[in-house]
């Protein structure tokens, strides 16, 4: 496998439109890294530069130690996987397989092996004879995954390719896909994989590291974990997470010597190391709390607020209730566990409700900027 090195990429289209603007990034040898953001935001254009579908404007583009910008992509070391599978139908699943094999003139005996070493990895073996039209698109996928695999190139590119699936195969796939490549790392045949998608809970469990795009700018690239924790800016802290954070217009202002956020009519102090980094700023900001952060009960260690809301209506998800209310004109979003949201059974709309938010997980952004504050 390769590390892939992109170096200030721009995509300029002759229409004058800048679809990338100077991306820097250094994705690892072996590593899982997915390209995220809504759609627009020029992730699959930036895959498609480093395929060699689409030509690069700008910067330097290297796969292992070699600048690739003017090469074809027949000859740039990667396979890749589309959203539409593009299988042969008239071909059966093992002539699909070997026939990118067969072009490259490699020998029958070495291309049986690489077939039959990529079915059984793929669990298919069965399905060797079988013809496109016979086959569910979970198992179209899979081939489309193992004609990948057989020709052993140095990156894997996959463009949203379990977006055609239905949800129950898509969640299936996206541990196959995650078991498959950490199978060839056991195996000592680690793959270098960039994976593009929309569905930010792709991108959670899919990926060791994610980048996160806006309009051909890269706003933050992190594990998973600290993307979720420590969002860099508001766009990320609003795009990652099932249900998303709360996002409101707030104030930052001083309270008896420490800081406090002002939204909703409400005024909440802050704590800790960060009030005091704050303590005597103010000015408009953006207050993040995320769903599972807000309670209908107070928790027992006594660190969250009690704050007067407005009901709004409520979504029962089996283990969970999700409450949507008011605080003061600002909408939020709770996610409550299911025992502890016995107090709004009967609840109409505009009930008075008292919630409680853990204001040592509120994420506070600039205003302006967008920025994460201290």
């Amino acid at each position: 496998m390769a590390r892939v090195s992109l170096s200030k990429i721009e995509k300029v289209y002759p229409n004058g439109f800048k679809a990338v603007h100077g991306v820097d990034l250094d994705i690892r040898d072996g590593e899982f890294m997915v390209f995220v953001g809504p759609s627009g935001c020029a992730k699959s254009t930036l895959l498609r530069m480093v395929a060699g579908l689409e030509s690069i404007t700008g910067g330097e583009l290297r796969i292992g130690d070699k600048r690739v910008n003017d090469l074809p992509a027949k000859a740039r070391g990667i396979a890749m996987v589309f959203q539409n599978y593009a299988l042969y139908p008239h071909m059966t699943v093992y002539d699909n397989l070997a026939f990118g094999l067969k072009l490259a003139g490699t020998p029958k005996k070495e291309l049986d092996l690489r077939v039959r070493q990529a079915a059984q990895l793929l669990e298919m073996e069965h399905l060797l004879e079988r013809y496109p039209k016979q086959l569910s698109g979970g198992q179209a996928q899979r081939v489309a995954v193992g004609r990948a695999i057989v020709k052993k190139p140095e990156v894997f590119l996959f463009d949203e390719p379990l977006s055609n699936l239905d949800a129950k195969l898509r969640a299936a796939m996206r541990v196959r896909l995650t078991e498959l490549h950490q199978t060839l790392r056991d195996q000592g045949q680690p793959a270098t994989v960039i994976y593009v998608t929309h569905d930010q809970t792709e991108a959670m469990t899919m990926g060791e590291r994610i980048c996160v795009l806006k309009e051909g700018v890269i706003q933050q690239v992190d594990t998973p974990v600290a993307l979720y924790e420590k969002p860099a800016n508001a766009f990320v802290a609003g795009f990652i997470g099932s249900p998303e954070m709360n996002l409101v217009k707030a104030e930052l202002q001083p309270l008896n010597g420490s800081a406090a956020v002002g939204l909703g009519g409400q005024v909440l102090p802050l704590s800790g190391a960060r009030s005091a980094a704050l303590a005597g700023r103010q000015g408009a900001i953006t207050f993040g709390l995320r769903p599972e952060h807000i309670g209908a009960l107070p928790r027992p260690q006594g660190d969250s607020l009690p704050v007067p809301a407005t009901l709004r209506f409520t979504e029962h998800m089996g283990s969970e209730v999700y409450v949507h209310f008011n605080i003061g004109e600002l909408p939020f979003s709770a996610r409550v566990p299911v025992e502890q949201a016995s107090g709004l059974h009967g609840l109409q709309r505009g009930a008075a409700l008292t919630m409680h938010l853990q204001m040592g997980a509120a994420h506070l952004f600039d205003a302006a900027s967008g920025l994460a504050v201290a």
